[in-house]
């Protein structure tokens, strides 16, 4: 394959489809119409032509078919007069009209056949059009449906690749986010608070308990004998002054307190 071949495939093949791709079918519908119409028009033109041809014809058959009859008429009176010559001269005429007519009768019926075959051909057209006329409003009814639904699912694919889109996107799974965060806190705030008062409600067991051993261990002791030695010694008796002993204690209280 040559150079130039293959230079020309490409052309074309680029012309065709920028063609396609300029092609609108509202437009092309409507100029189609109207070239039907106008096809129309000139077929109408062409069978206006032909029926005016074939009166043309047809008079002029009836006309030679007249002028046979006169010169047929001529020659029988010039047998009458004894003009044979004359009479023969007047039919030569005649047979030169007839032939005229019959020629003329002949071109006549073909010109007639013509002129039925373009009425079918106009009906026929005429009915195209009428048709093509009412399809036309739908097709385009059509086309332009199928134009806005390929619109719309190009703007429907071009979301994903929007940037105003993915912002949106984007913000919502953070405030998702936030809300999860939000949930986490409260749940373990309450959490703690429960802990919290579990142990408030828990302390008094413990405190009884705590007494309840201490009362235990105080009834269990047995009480410590004491040495000889110090059974023979007098008593040595410690007054212990009972208001330093309550100030001392008081003062101790106000210390836990301040805890």
């Amino acid at each position: 394959m040559g150079f130039f071949d293959r230079l020309s495939r490409l052309v074309r093949a680029n012309a065709n489809a920028a063609l396609t791709r300029a092609e609108d079918p509202v437009k092309i519908l409507d100029q189609s119409v109207a070239d039907m119409q106008a096809d129309l028009v000139k077929l109408r033109q062409a069978v206006a032509t032909a029926i005016a041809s074939q009166k043309r014809i047809q008079n002029q058959a009836e006309q030679a078919q007249a002028q046979a009859a006169t010169w047929y008429e001529r020659a029988e009176l010039a047998l009458k007069k004894g003009e044979e010559e004359l009479a023969r001269e007047a039919l030569g005429r005649r047979k030169t009209c007839q032939d005229t007519a019959t020629a003329l009768s002949t071109q006549l019926q073909g010109q007639a056949g013509q002129v039925e075959q373009l009425k079918r051909s106009l009906v026929q057209l005429e009915s195209k059009i009428a048709e093509a006329k009412t399809k036309k409003d739908m097709l385009k009814a059509r086309a332009q449906a199928a134009q806005a639904q390929e619109q719309l699912q190009s703007a429907v694919g071009n979301l994903g690749a929007n940037s105003a889109m993915a912002a949106f996107e984007q913000m919502e799974e953070k405030v998702q986010a936030l809300e999860a965060r939000s949930q986490a806190a409260a749940e373990l705030a309450g959490a703690d608070l429960e802990s919290q008062f579990a142990a408030l409600e828990g302390a008094p067991e413990v405190d009884a308990e705590l007494a309840a051993l201490k009362g235990k261990l105080s009834g269990a002791a047995p009480a410590a004998a004491l040495p000889a030695a110090a059974a023979a010694m007098e008593p040595v008796t410690v007054e212990v002054q009972q208001p330093e002993v309550d100030a001392e204690l008081e003062q101790l209280k106000r210390s836990i307190d301040q805890l």
